[in-house]
């Protein structure tokens, strides 16, 4: 009985599992939920697929259309196993290559028909052949698709005439686009540029490579979408597209661009595409059109720009003249409206051998694209000059009263910001160029400076004394001048050593670089340069400069020096380093100990030798004592 019921439980089984395989393995053909609204004159795209099936991974497909107006009749529109299937409608298409089907796998094809016609509005059924061993499941799949008659217009107001644009102009481009369906659709607007370049593949006729790229996009959902190599200039605002209302329910598409760029060069287009949300909500390009606009070619400020400067080559001048330099811009275009950051630049001062050779390039004054002017490391500069815009790109430099500093090789250099009016302060320039050099000579009158150092005779210079030295320094000239003096110390150099024995070379000698101590000003004023000493420093007459070191140390002792400098005053009052000048030689302050570190020396003595005296006397007799002691206790 038990054995019965075990077999009847395994047939039941087995008749269970039968059936979840059968219906497991139907045979299914899936199509688009419909109905499809599509366009006349534009591609239909019918995706099939097939699955549950027995056989080759390779399925067979046969199209059929029941047209509206053909009394639901069936006629063959094209076949993956037989040429001769479909019927006279679609025989010359089917053979031109208009309609037929593109295979995505073995089980899914795709009937593609490239233009629509009004006639092939229909119910399209999908049907595959049966490979299977047994008949079971659906073999086909049916889909309804709606012609729409086509109304999407576009246009544009004014095309590009190829003619060059400038660098840093403003372009502006309008499209009009509108669509009149009884569907609900929605409408988008790309405009994008070609260019065109030699390729080396010669894809093209010519050997002509075309690039498309998308500059600006509003997107089926009203959203602006900018192109991905023109993303950072959409994000700076340089780059924008606002839709407008047009007449007659036409929508006016206006792209700007700011400033144009070398690379803007190029074919442009609008194009307009018309979008449908089918069934299964996702959305579909329905009609698109495309419109060329034109070419434009952008011509690069550096093939128009010029900077120039006066007075040309060489110019000498008096100390306290004038120095007046100009500055000209041309070549800018007069339609673009672009920001000039100028500066003016030297290389080279009276300190050189040669006015202009080496050093480092110095800004002397700037005037930024808003009119602020400022000036360089010479901030002084900004009450004894000027920088002025005289006329639509020209400029001014002012040295109201030159100085022998202000020598060298100038340059006027010229930021231009094309179509930039305003710029940031971390925005690029589009471009900039440099003058040719100016070079300013400034003839200094005859100067003679000496310098003498002397420490005054008197008692023999100790630790704690005050160090005392003057500089007879002295400038001859003409006109107002006075002495700028300054002090320098370096350390007593040690003992030349001798020769090694071993032959080899002595290391060569340490060159020290002196300590600045103190200075006295051309106009009075005292500066001290170390911490560690009292030190003090005054003029006694005309001439005479005195330094002094009070309680001096042995830090102090050295080898002094004094520096001068002849400083002139120019007409205007102004004082100017003349770049004259003198060093006297170097007097040796050497500190003695004093008399008090000399008596310390035999009080330490005498008190050691004393110490020792009695500590040998006090053992001598202790220890006699002791002995004595123990041989008058010992036993008779």
């Amino acid at each position: 009985m038990r054995r019965t019921m075990m077999a009847s439980m395994k047939t039941a089984f087995f008749l269970f599992l039968h059936w979840v395989v059968q219906h497991a393995l139907c045979r299914d053909v899936t199509l688009p939920n419909g109905p499809l609204y599509r366009v006349a004159g534009f591609p239909l795209s019918l995706p099939c697929a097939v699955s549950g099936y027995e056989g080759p991974r390779t399925q067979e497909f046969e199209w059929f259309l029941y047209r509206d107006d053909a009394g639901g009749r069936q006629m063959g529109v094209v076949s993956t196993r037989d040429k001769g299937f479909p019927y006279a409608p679609f025989q010359a298409r089917v053979r031109n290559g208009e309609v037929r089907v593109e295979r995505d796998s073995g089980d899914k094809v795709r009937l593609m028909i490239q233009r629509l016609r009004a006639e092939d509005q229909g119910k399209y059924e999908c049907y595959t052949p049966s490979t299977d061993s047994t008949y079971q499941g659906n073999y086909s799949g049916t889909v309804i698709v709606k012609v729409i008659p086509d109304t999407l217009q576009v246009s544009y107001l004014r095309s590009l005439t190829g003619q060059p644009m400038p660098e840093g102009a403003e372009l502006t481009l309008t499209c009009s686009a509108s669509i009149q369906s009884e569907q609900l659709t929605h409408l988008s607007i790309t405009f994008g540029k070609r260019d065109v370049g030699d390729g080396s593949g010669g894809g093209g006729a010519g050997g002509e490579v075309s690039t498309v790229r998308e500059i600006i996009s509003i997107d089926k959902l009203l959203g602006v979408v900018p192109g991905r190599f023109y993303k950072k200039r959409y994000d700076d605002g340089e780059i924008t597209l606002e839709k407008r209302n047009g007449e007659g329910g036409q929508g006016v598409y206006v792209m700007k661009m700011r400033a144009v760029q070398p690379d803007d060069t190029g074919s442009y287009f609008c194009e307009a595409s018309q979008w449908i949300r089918d069934s299964d909500r996702s959305w579909q390009k329905i009609a698109q059109r495309t419109l060329d606009i034109g070419n434009l070619t952008v011509q690069q400020l550096a093939e128009s720009l010029s900077v120039s400067s006066s007075p040309k080559g060489e110019v000498t001048l008096q100390v306290g003249s004038s120095l007046i330099l100009t500055c000209e811009v041309l070549g800018l275009p007069l339609e673009v409206n672009s920001g000039l950051l100028v500066q003016w630049m030297k290389r080279g001062s009276v300190s050189s051998n040669v006015v202009g050779a080496g050093g480092v390039e110095v800004e002397v004054a700037r005037m930024s694209p808003d009119g602020t002017v400022s000036w360089g490391d010479d901030l002084s500069r900004a009450s004894g000059g000027s920088m002025e815009k005289v006329a639509k790109g020209r400029y001014s430099l002012k040295l109201f009263s030159a100085r022998p500093a202000d020598s060298g090789v100038y340059r006027c250099v010229v930021s231009v910001y094309a179509g930039r009016g305003n710029p940031s302060l971390s925005m690029p320039a589009t471009y900039t160029q440099r003058s040719e050099g100016v070079t300013v000579n400034l003839k200094t009158k005859d100067v003679l400076v000496t310098a003498v150092a002397q420490l005054p005779r008197g008692p023999l210079l100790k630790r704690g004394s005050t160090i005392t030295l003057i500089c007879n320094a002295t400038v001859t000239t003409t006109g107002p001048a006075q002495a700028q003096v300054l002090w320098l110390r370096w350390p007593i150099p040690e003992p030349v050593l001798k020769k090694p024995s071993d032959g080899a070379a002595p290391e060569p000698p340490v060159v020290v670089k002196p300590a600045l101590i103190a200075a006295l000003q051309y106009d009075g004023i005292a500066n001290i340069y170390v911490n560690g000493s009292e030190i003090s420093i005054d003029r006694l007459s005309a001439v005479s400069y005195r330094l002094r070191v009070h309680m001096a140390t042995v830090e102090d002792q050295g080898m002094y020096a004094c520096h001068a400098e002849a400083w002139g005053q120019d007409p205007h009052g102004g004082w100017y380093n003349t770049g004259a000048k003198a060093e006297s030689k170097a007097v040796t302050v050497y500190l003695y100990a004093r008399a008090a570190d000399l008596l310390l020396i035999p009080l330490v003595i005498g008190v050691s030798s004393a110490l020792f005296v009695g500590i040998v006397i006090i053992s001598t007799v202790t220890c006699c004592f002791m002995k004595r002691l123990a041989r008058q206790r010992a036993p008779k």
